[in-house]
């Protein structure tokens, strides 16, 4: 995959796209306009940046992603730990868990997917 990197807008944008796709052109820009407060011309501005970034595609006004959320959510989270962590998911937990308490679920869903991605 290419430049997976969104700025919070297009990621935003993106989000409105992958909750209602496949959408007509025309759709979307009434429905950045209620989520987004956009004018429909930034709409289509962004929309041509992700369709020539290979995150979207418009075919005959029909918008839909071609990068899943789940993979750009994958690719940031790990550009976050390796910029700003050094790559070390330890020190991410332990920045992110610093001011927070997990509830009793949460800490066994975490264990579940540590036990789970654990090597052996």
């Amino acid at each position: 995959m290419g430049n997976l990197r969104l700025f919070d807008g297009e990621y935003r944008f993106a989000c409105v796209v992958w909750e209602n796709e496949p959408v007509h052109s025309r759709r979307l820009a009434e429905l950045c306009v209620e989520k987004l407060g956009w004018k429909r011309t930034t709409t289509y501005t962004v929309l041509r940046k992700l369709c020539d970034k290979g995150i979207l595609s418009n075919n005959n006004a029909i918008v839909s992603a071609i990068v899943k959320k789940d993979d750009i959510q994958r690719h940031e989270s790990g550009a976050l730990v390796e910029r700003a962590f050094g790559g070390s998911l330890p020190s991410f937990i332990t920045a992110f868990l610093k001011d927070r308490t997990l509830t009793k679920e949460e800490a066994e869903e975490i264990q579940a997917l540590i036990d789970k991605h654990k090597e052996v």
